[in-house]
C-alpha cells in the first residue's frame, strides 16, 4: 500500500512538473507568433490592425504594404514610438525578410504588448506572392 501511495505521489509529481515546463515555454515564446503574407492580407482587408513596418524610412519608401506604419528598428527612439500603440491589441510587425521583426517583437514583449505577429517571410515573402505595395 505504502508503495503505491510512493507511485502515485511521483506521477503527480512528474505531471506537474511537465505542466509547469510548458507553461514556462508559452512564456518564452511571449505570444508571438507567425503569420502567412496571405493571411495578413486577408486580415487587412477585413479589419484595421497595428500594422509596422520596423525597415529604415528608405526601405519603407521603395515599397511596403498599405496601411502601414514605418517605425526603423534602427532608431534610437524605436520604442518610444512603438509605446504609442495600443498594448492590449494585436501588432502585426515585418521587415524585409523576419530578421529585424523578430528582435523588434522580443522588444515589445518587454515593454508589455500581449500579442504580437511575426510576418514569415516579411516584405520579400509579400512581394514573391505578387500582392500589391505601396509606395
Amino acid at each position: 500500500m505504502k508503495s503505491i501511495k510512493v507511485l502515485l505521489f511521483l506521477c503527480f509529481a512528474v505531471l506537474f512538473s511537465c505542466k509547469e515546463n510548458k507553461v514556462e515555454a508559452q512564456k518564452a515564446n511571449h505570444e508571438q507568433q507567425k503569420i502567412s503574407v496571405t493571411d495578413l492580407k486577408t486580415k487587412i482587408e477585413h479589419e484595421t490592425l497595428q500594422l509596422i513596418d520596423v525597415r529604415t524610412p528608405n526601405e519603407y519608401k521603395e515599397g511596403h504594404i498599405a496601411y502601414a506604419q514605418n517605425v526603423n528598428f534602427y532608431d534610437s527612439d524605436f520604442l518610444t514610438q512603438l509605446n504609442k500603440l495600443d498594448k492590449n491589441k494585436p501588432v502585426y510587425l515585418y521587415c524585409k525578410s523576419g530578421g529585424r521583426s523578430a528582435k523588434a517583437s522580443k522588444q515589445l514583449h518587454k515593454a508589455g504588448f500581449k500579442v504580437l505577429y511575426d510576418v514569415t517571410g516579411g516584405f520579400s515573402a509579400w512581394e514573391t506572392a505578387g500582392f500589391s505595395i505601396k509606395k
